[in-house]
């Protein structure tokens, strides 16, 4: 079937069958109903509630954290030499030839 002739009959179909122009009784009043009847979503309270669901993830994080630093650093360097190269780390980008005194 040619598909200029199947659209042509499509669009004399719909031009012959018009919708009606008549509202149905109380349509505005039962639209303005159900809206009113959804449950307002409360933004505030579901980022609330997702940050306090993750808590505990993180705070289980943190103590797993801390117990590998703590138990790491006593078996790799002294105190003293984590600080220094602690130091060193951030001072990479100091160029000390530049400082004057």
């Amino acid at each position: 079937m040619n598909v200029t002739e199947l659209e042509k009959r499509l669009m004399d179909a719909a031009r012959a069958d018009r919708p009606s122009d008549r509202v149905p009784y109380a349509f505005e009043k039962r639209v303005m109903a159900r809206i009113a009847a959804l449950p307002v979503v409360d933004a505030w309270a579901l980022w609330a509630r997702s940050l306090w669901r993750a808590t505990v993830p993180y705070a289980v994080a943190v103590v797993c954290l801390a117990a590998w630093i703590h138990f790491s650093a006593e078996t790799m360097a002294p105190a003293d030499q984590i600080a220094m190269d602690f130091e060193n780390a951030v001072l990479v980008a100091v160029d000390e030839s530049s400082i004057e005194f």
